[in-house]
């Protein structure tokens, strides 16, 4: 029978996250690990397999502790400037950071970050009742201006923009 494990798996992961999230997959070392998570190198490869494993565990919890709130709160949004808003307002800089980082060149990250992405773009579509490639120009549209670094003013121009186009509060776009 092994030791009982000195750390809480869940703070780990959580970390992790913050981690990975902060300086993406190729900018931690296994060192960082283990330094920044206080865990012992043996511990994070018996516990997690490797680096990659624990950053897939990551993206998972991120996923689901970040991205799941924020589908949850997109099936209220009443117009565009809301959908905005709620998506530039979200902490999504993991599932960013892998679907430009590691979704190029594994093939299970890039799963995990097109079904994020759809799972976004119908909440989109259901809140909005726009048609899906509405929906994924705009969930394209959002994660562009949180990547620009100022989702409040571009996000609203976009929004006002979108909203005089159609002259509707709720369009319905063909």
């Amino acid at each position: 029978m092994g030791r009982p494990r000195a750390f809480d798996e869940e703070e780990v992961v959580r970390a992790a996250v913050g981690l990975f999230g902060g300086r993406a997959y190729d900018g931690v070392s296994v060192d960082d690990l283990v330094g920044h998570l206080g865990v012992h190198r043996n511990s994070l490869y018996k516990t997690f397999g490797s680096k990659r494993g624990l950053y897939l565990t990551a993206l998972h919890r991120h996923l689901a502790d970040d991205l799941r709130p924020l589908l949850e709160t997109l099936a209220d949004a009443p117009d565009v400037a809301a959908v905005l808003r709620l998506v530039t307002s979200a902490d999504l800089g993991l599932l960013l950071l892998a679907a430009v980082e590691r979704a190029p060149v594994d093939e299970e990250v890039a799963t995990e970050v097109r079904t994020a992405l759809a799972a976004v773009d119908r909440a989109i579509a259901d809140a909005l009742g726009v048609p899906a490639d509405m929906a994924a120009a705009l969930t394209s549209a959002a994660l562009g201006i949180l990547l620009r670094g100022n989702p409040d003013d571009v996000g609203a121009a976009l929004a006002r923009r979108l909203d005089s186009l159609t002259g509707e509060r709720n369009p319905t776009w063909q």
